[in-house]
């Protein structure tokens, strides 16, 4: 797959995208998470973090990089552009995405799980 630290780019349309990186991190609990940092300029970022616990669990060396799953065969590749898209459609219809120049969000990506699986098996 190349490099996974690097950024990439989403385009929405012609006057919206989105570079967007993956990073797997260990918090000071010990637990592990995956953060999906979406950014629209150098001063606006918005990070949907998936942190391990119970019911959720992210890629502890059990599964593939990139990977978040609810244990009920709900899994999701963060790696997958279509995946980021779902994730960036999903927030921007909750309000959730930093406004141009707003500095940095964090979003709980377990909050819009649910919504991207349902979104991405009705695509299937």
């Amino acid at each position: 797959m190349g490099n996974d630290r690097g950024l990439r780019r989403l385009v929405i349309d012609e006057r919206t995208a989105y570079d967007w990186t993956l990073r797997h991190s260990h918090g000071e609990d010990g637990a592990c998470r995956e953060t999906l940092t979406l950014y629209r300029d150098r001063h606006t970022a918005t990070r949907i973090v998936f942190r391990s616990g119970e019911g959720r669990y992210v890629a502890e060396g059990y599964w593939y990089s990139g990977s978040v799953t609810d244990g009920h065969g709900n899994l999701l590749n963060l790696h997958e552009p279509g995946v980021v898209r779902a994730f960036v459609d999903e927030a921007d219809r909750r309000g959730l995405l930093a406004e141009p120049g707003a500095g940095t969000v964090e979003v709980d990506g377990w909050e819009l799980f649910r919504a991207v699986v349902r979104g991405r098996a009705a695509l299937a």
